[in-house]
């Protein structure tokens, strides 16, 4: 059966069948909000959920809250013979674990897109030194296209496998890079201070994530070291000190960014001006004159970003809010799929946050 019943960007009804969607490793947080947002979705159909900690158990059993629109919808084991005659397969696995099945997936499904981080780097050398680990299939790496369609949307229509980019990663990039790209800040020196809900660790409880661990309290990590670090190094070529923080929240992202100003005579007028001109026609990216807020975002594929110069300091200030499993994971990995179909780029994705 086709499912449906969700929230989204109203699309025209497609004159042909639904493609056949299949969703790898899709318990996890990144797996039930794809399956969310493609509940609204017109033109894809749900066909399988793999789960092997959850086999048998029914979707709406773990997240009640998918329960209408996935009444008959079990997961089940991961097995090759289920990817026979779709069209798509989404991976929302572990990072590491995709790897090493990706060979079974891309000669066999006409388009695959990967939540993890993989195939994000074309540069094997650069994904062993950060991921501390050998990549047991380097010869895929550059059959992926980086999804982040704001910088690589001709690539992505027709894609066969699309690497999702990471949350952190998006959001310092959207911040950035008109900034960047537009010769206005300089490629050394940038900073990325962000904050990020709990959902970005995972469905599976650890001794940090717990509610007694993370209530009141604000932890930064990954000091100097964050894998995702290479990632924005290599979206807005240059050097880039990252540090993340958890805060006692259950989605969204902020991310506070900083740059030494390239050209003289800086204002902050010339910095929200290349926001603007960067994403005039963007479907997902709204520039805004005030401070971007996580809430906005809440349930949303959308980005809010803005910029500021401070005279005083002589320091480009550039800000993004984004839902880590919206923007961050989950409705970017659905832009992309609706790219890589040649389906409507909005179809099934919110635009408005949620609120209150």
């Amino acid at each position: 059966m086709r499912y449906g019943g969700g929230v989204s960007t109203p699309t025209a009804p497609s004159p042909r069948a639904p493609r056949r969607l299949g969703i790898v490793g899709a318990s996890g947080f990144t797996g039930a909000e794809l399956l969310r947002l493609l509940a609204g979705h017109p033109d894809i159909e749900v066909v399988f959920t793999t789960a092997d900690s959850q086999a048998s158990t029914s979707v709406g059993e773990l997240y009640p809250g998918l329960a209408p629109a996935y009444p008959d919808l079990s997961y089940v084991p991961w097995s090759t013979d289920l990817v026979e005659g779709v069209d798509a397969v989404v991976v929302a696995l572990p990072h590491g674990v995709s790897q090493h099945l990706m060979g079974e997936l891309v000669d066999r499904v006409p388009v695959v897109v990967d939540l993890g981080a993989d195939f994000r780097l074309g540069d094997v050398a650069l994904y062993e030194q950060w991921y501390h680990e050998r990549h047991a299939a380097p010869h895929l790496l550059e059959r992926f296209v980086y999804g982040l369609p704001e910088l690589h949307r001709e690539r992505l229509r027709g894609a066969g496998a699309v690497a999702v980019p990471g949350c952190y990663p998006t959001a310092a990039t959207l911040a950035l890079w008109p900034l960047v790209s537009a010769g206005l800040v300089e490629r050394v020196g940038v900073v990325v201070d962000a904050v990020s809900g709990v959902s970005g660790a995972g469905r599976p409880p650890k001794p940090t994530t717990t509610f007694c661990a993370v209530d009141s309290d604000v932890t930064a990590y990954g000091l100097l070291d964050h894998r995702h670090t290479v990632e924005m190094e290599v979206n807005l070529g240059a050097s880039v000190l990252f540090t993340p923080h958890l805060v006692p929240m259950s989605r969204g992202i902020l991310a506070t960014c900083y740059a030494r100003p390239a050209v003289g005579d800086l204002t902050t007028e010339t910095v929200l001006g290349a926001l603007r001109d960067a994403y005039r026609d963007e479907p997902f990216v709204t520039v805004t004159d005030a401070a971007p807020s996580t809430k906005a975002t809440l349930g949303s594929n959308s980005a809010h970003v803005t910029a500021r110069f401070d005279e005083r300091t002589g320091t480009v200030l550039a800000l993004a809010a984004i839902d880590n499993l919206g923007k961050g994971a989950s409705g970017q990995a659905l832009q992309c799929l609706n790219l890589a179909l040649g389906l409507p780029e909005t179809a099934g994705l919110p635009v408005c946050g949620v609120t209150p």
